[in-house]
């Protein structure tokens, strides 16, 4: 049996997490309210707050596993990409672990995990998990990418955003109409109430499989200045429409490539990755595609979507698998591809 330690803290979230051969034993998060009063991270408060919080986070998931640290065969950490304090809290936990226990220490990917979420097992309960190779949109705050995944360790990148990531453009719209951080979650709530067919927003055109969510931010942003001058309560009357108005746009954009994808690569396994597979307009109109377009889709669980170290740890089992470790030399990257 291999028992991997993981460690995620690439932003503001502290998590530790253990697996067993593919299957959670635990996956302990610790998250940061601090950064709501600024409507965003503060990457100087994210990094002090993850220096107070790793040490009884990884005792938690280790006690709440059931094992010893005598037990683990290999702790893993994430390179990047996140914010650079943050990275370092966690790459300096786990060297120090790896030293002090003597076992192996695997750099993880921070994408490459949240893909790989797919693939972590629970016992007692029917799993399920997309089958080689398969063709992932990555959807977070800070990345919206279309990806190739061939086997655990082998993917390739075939499309990205130009500029701004689809989660961000659900935070900064939430922002212009007064909702607080993080307002992706909120959007979707109020969207349920609304109709999506209300207002139109502008949908860029891009070639080949890349995307661009800049124009929809600027052109919300405009309408929303244009009928305030108008209304002053326009937003208050409106609020519901607006936001299922928007995901719609937003999900329309994502799954138009993703179609395009899907028929030039001839790939009918489908998955979503990322905070914003969370989405329940995105995942309900995943579903309606696939009928469509016969795909065999895989949608994670929620507690999967957002940052974890459950799937870092599931990460490092299969490198771990392959022997992938890494010197104590390692660095973090803000800045990594998959």
């Amino acid at each position: 049996m291999v028992t991997i330690l993981g460690i995620e803290s690439s932003c503001d979230d502290t998590s530790a997490a253990i697996i067993q051969d593919e299957y959670v034993m635990s996956n302990i998060i610790s998250s940061q309210d601090v950064h709501k009063a600024y409507g965003g991270v503060v990457p100087e408060l994210a990094s002090r707050a993850h220096q107070q919080n790793i040490i009884p986070v990884v005792d938690l998931a280790i006690k709440k596993a059931g094992i010893s640290k005598n037990d683990i065969n290999a702790i893993a950490f994430t390179k990047g990409p996140g914010l650079l304090g943050s990275l370092m809290v966690g790459l300096s936990f786990a060297k120090g672990f790896a030293l002090a226990q003597n076992i192996p220490l695997i750099e993880v990917n921070h994408l490459q995990g949240h893909i790989l979420s797919q693939f972590i097992k629970e016992k007692n309960k029917e799993n399920s998990s997309p089958e080689f190779p398969f063709l992932c949109l990555l959807v977070s705050g800070g990345h919206t990418q279309l990806v190739i995944v061939k086997s655990y360790l082998e993917m390739e990148i075939i499309g990205q955003t130009i500029d701004d990531a689809a989660g961000e453009a659900f935070d900064k719209c939430a922002k212009v109409i007064g909702l607080p951080y993080p307002g992706g979650p909120l959007i979707d709530n109020l969207a349920k109430k609304g109709n999506p067919d209300s207002f139109k927003f502008s949908k860029p055109k891009i070639d080949n499989f890349n995307y661009s969510f800049s124009g929809l931010k600027t052109s919300f942003l405009y309408f929303i200045r244009d009928n305030y001058a108008i209304d002053k309560q326009f937003v208050e009357k409106n609020k519901n429409d607006l936001c299922a108005s928007l995901q719609k746009t937003i999900i329309d954009i994502l799954l138009e490539k993703l179609i395009f994808a899907s028929n030039k690569t001839n790939i009918k396994n489908i998955t979503i990755a990322g905070g914003v597979a969370a989405n329940s307009g995105l995942r309900n109109a995943l579903c309606t595609e696939s009928e469509k377009h016969c795909w065999k889709i895989n949608l994670p669980e929620l507690k999967y979507t957002t940052d974890n170290a459950a799937m870092i740890a599931i990460t490092a089992y299969y490198k771990y698998l392959e022997k992938q470790f890494a010197n104590l030399d390692v660095s973090p990257k803000a800045r990594l591809k998959i």
